[in-house]
């Protein structure tokens, strides 16, 4: 049973930055994904990003390309979401998931284990 726990959210000021992090145990397959989710108030869960565990690579929400960047430590089983240029519309309960396969995708039900999430609020 994978388990994930979420930290580094908080209160920023627009034009901010944050890094959030993801640390996940259980792993019983070389190859999965995780991805970064958030949900505002009212609104339906949204994919941010992924990064798949194969290669690397990397996946983005078109509304943060740019601007958010995704990454890995391998030897301390995190994932990073680092934030910049935040926007108040970017306010959300942020969530960290994992599914076992090859396939990046931003479709939330494809994920299988989630954190607990972490509340990210941009405001002056």
């Amino acid at each position: 049973q994978l388990q994930l726990v979420e930290s580094g959210g908080g209160l920023v000021q627009p034009g901010g930055s944050l890094r959030l992090s993801c640390v996940v145990a259980g792993f019983t397959s070389d190859y999965y994904a995780i991805g970064w989710f958030r949900q505002a108030p009212g609104k339906e869960r949204e994919g941010v990003s992924c990064i798949s565990s194969s290669d690397g690579s990397t996946y983005y929400a078109e509304s943060v390309k740019g601007r958010f960047t995704i990454s890995r430590d391998n030897a301390k089983n995190t994932v990073y979401l680092q934030m910049n240029s935040l926007k108040p519309e970017d306010t959300a309960v942020y969530y960290c998931a994992a599914h076992y396969g090859l396939v990046r995708t931003l479709l939330a039900g494809m994920y299988d284990y989630w954190g607990q999430g972490t509340q990210v609020t941009v405001s002056s």
